[in-house]
C-alpha cells in the first residue's frame, strides 16, 4: 500500500512540476510574444480602451491619432488615419477584430505608453497613463508625389535617405483605406477584410517590401559589383560583341533586347545595358556569384524593416551549381531566372552603391517622444552589410551617371542636379515586362537614392521600357525629396 501511494505521489508531483513548467513558460517566456499576438483580443481591446500616441510624418502631418469614441459602445477611443490609402502600408492599422500591423503593430508598446523609455517611477506611483508619439522618417510631401506619379498602374516607390537608411518614401499600388478596419462594429470589420483579403489586386499586400520580381537589367548594378570586387571584371574589360550568347549545356541562346548587337568594355555595355555582356559576366563569376549576392542581402536573410509583418526574403541563386547549373548563372547576371528582389531591396542596393559600398538597416522610425514631446528614443544610421568596396562603388557612380546622362535612363535627368541611375524591363510569368529604374541624386554628393517598379509595363503595356516608364516617375520623385 505505501509503495502504491508513494508511486501516486511520484506521478502527482511529476504532473504538477510539468504545469508549473508550462505555466512558466507561457507567462514568462512567451509572455511578449503572446502579448503581441494580434488574435489576442483580450491585449487588443486593453490598448484600445486607453490613450493611444500619435504617428507623425517627418514634416509633420498626424498619420494616426486617438479620440474619445462617441458611439456608444464600449471602446473608449476611436483611432483615425487622416491620410488614408496614402500610407497605410506602412503605418498600418489597430483593430480590435483582426490585430494590429504595420508601425501601429511593432511600436504597439512606445504608443500605449508601456516602453521602459516612456514610464517613470513618477507615473508609476501617481497612476498616471502615458503615451509615447511615433515619429517616421517618412515625409508625406514625396509619398504623395509617388502616388500622383504612379496614378492608376500598380507598382511600388521607395525612397531612402543616403546617410540614414531612413524610410523617406514607400508607396504601393493599389492600396487600402485602414479606416473601417479600426471601426467598432465587429461584423463591419470583419466583412471589410473579407473583402480586402478576396480581392484579386490584392490592395492589402505592401508591395514595396513584402513582394519579390525579377528586376532585369537594375540587377546588372549587383552584378558587376560582385565581378569587380572578386577580379572578374573591371570598367575597362572589354567583352564580345553580340547579338545572342549560346547558353552552355543546352542548345537555347539568350538575346539582347529587341535583337540589338553589343558588347565592349565593361563600362559602354553598361551604358546600353547589354544582356549578352552581363550574362556572360554570370558565367565568368561562376560559383563566386552566390556568395556575392548574400552580401547585397539577395540571398540569405530577409532585409531588416521595423514595418510589421517585416519585409520578404528575395530570391538569388540558392542552391544553384555552376557544374551543372551554369544557364542560371547568365540569367542570374541579368537579373532574370531565379532572382526575384523586393522593390525596397533594389533601393537598398542604389544606397549602396551612394553611400561607398556600405548597405544601411532601412528605418521606418525617425524617433519616439514623450508627451512633453521630448525625444526619448532615436535610431541612428545602422550598417547592415558591406555591399562592395568604396572603389567599386566610385567605379559604379560613373557607370550609372552615364546611364542617365547618355544611355537608356535620360528621361531621369532633372535640372542641374546629377542623377545616377540604371533602368531595367524585367520578363516574368505575369504578362508584359516590368518597368524599373535606380538610382540616387546628387551623383557627386548623394541624398536620395530610389527604386521604381511600375508592373507589366502598367498603362504602356508590352511596349513598356523602364527608361521610358519607370525613369520618369523616378525623376519627379527625386526631385520632391531633394526640394527643400
Amino acid at each position: 500500500m505505501n509503495r502504491g501511494i508513494r508511486r501516486v505521489g511520484i506521478a502527482v508531483t511529476g504532473l504538477l512540476l510539468v504545469l508549473v513548467g508550462q505555466l512558466t513558460y507561457l507567462q514568462i517566456i512567451r509572455a511578449d510574444s503572446l502579448d503581441d499576438d494580434p488574435r489576442n483580443n483580450r491585449t487588443v481591446l486593453r490598448d484600445i480602451n486607453r490613450p493611444r500616441g500619435d504617428i507623425l510624418s517627418a514634416d509633420g502631418e498626424v498619420l494616426a491619432t486617438s479620440v474619445e469614441s462617441t458611439d456608444n459602445t464600449d471602446f473608449e477611443f476611436q483611432r483615425l488615419y487622416p491620410l488614408g490609402g496614402l500610407t497605410a502600408q506602412v503605418v498600418g492599422y489597430q483593430s480590435f477584430v483582426v490585430g494590429n500591423t504595420g508601425i501601429e503593430r511593432t511600436y504597439n508598446d512606445d504608443l500605449a505608453g508601456r516602453s521602459p523609455e516612456l514610464k517613470s517611477l513618477g507615473d508609476f506611483l501617481r497612476g498616471e497613463e502615458t503615451t509615447g508619439t511615433v515619429v517616421l522618417n517618412l515625409r508625406t510631401a514625396v509619398q504623395r508625389v509617388a502616388a500622383e506619379e504612379l496614378g492608376d498602374q500598380r507598382g511600388s516607390v521607395v525612397v531612402l535617405d543616403v546617410r540614414t537608411g531612413g524610410v523617406v518614401a514607400m508607396y504601393s499600388n493599389p492600396t487600402y483605406d485602414p479606416q473601417p478596419l479600426a471601426g467598432h462594429d465587429t461584423q463591419a470589420v470583419s466583412d471589410y477584410f473579407a473583402l480586402l483579403s478576396a480581392d484579386p489586386a490584392k490592395p492589402d499586400l505592401p508591395r514595396a517590401y513584402r513582394e519579390i520580381y525579377p528586376p532585369g537589367s537594375t540587377f546588372k548594378v549587383v552584378t558587376s559589383a560582385v565581378a569587380f570586387d572578386t577580379g572578374t571584371a573591371a570598367p575597362d574589360t572589354v567583352y564580345p560583341t553580340l547579338s545572342a550568347l549560346d547558353l552552355p549545356l543546352t542548345s537555347n541562346e539568350l538575346r539582347n533586347f529587341g535583337g540589338a548587337t553589343c558588347g565592349g568594355t565593361v563600362f559602354e555595355s553598361f551604358v546600353v545595358s547589354c544582356n549578352t555582356t552581363f550574362a556572360q559576366m554570370g558565367l565568368d563569376l561562376g560559383n563566386l556569384f552566390p556568395p556575392g549576392l548574400e552580401e547585397f542581402g539577395v540571398e540569405g536573410e530577409a532585409p531588416p524593416l521595423d514595418v510589421y509583418p517585416g519585409a520578404v526574403r528575395n530570391t538569388g541563386l540558392e542552391g544553384a551549381d555552376f557544374e551543372t547549373d551554369a544557364p542560371q548563372f547568365a540569367f542570374a547576371g541579368i537579373g532574370q531566372g531565379t532572382v526575384a528582389t523586393s522593390p525596397l531591396t533594389m533601393a537598398m542596393v542604389a544606397q549602396s552603391v551612394a553611400n561607398g559600398g556600405v548597405m544601411l538597416e532601412p528605418r521606418a522610425v525617425k524617433e519616439i517622444r514623450d508627451q512633453k514631446g521630448t525625444a526619448v528614443q532615436d535610431f541612428t544610421a545602422t550598417r547592415w552589410k558591406t555591399a562592395m568596396t568604396p572603389a567599386t562603388s566610385l567605379s559604379l557612380t560613373a557607370m550609372m551617371r552615364a546611364v542617365v546622362e547618355r544611355g537608356t535612363g535620360t528621361r531621369a535627368q532633372l535640372a542641374g542636379v546629377a542623377v545616377a541611375g540604371k533602368t531595367g524591363t524585367a520578363q516574368n510569368s505575369t504578362g508584359d515586362p516590368h518597368a524599373w529604374f535606380i538610382g540616387f541624386a546628387p551623383a557627386d554628393a548623394p541624398r536620395y537614392a530610389v527604386a521604381v517598379l511600375v508592373e507589366n509595363g502598367g498603362s504602356t503595356g508590352s511596349e513598356a521600357t523602364g527608361g521610358a516608364v519607370a525613369a520618369p516617375i523616378a525623376a519627379r520623385v527625386l526631385e520632391a525629396a531633394l526640394a527643400p
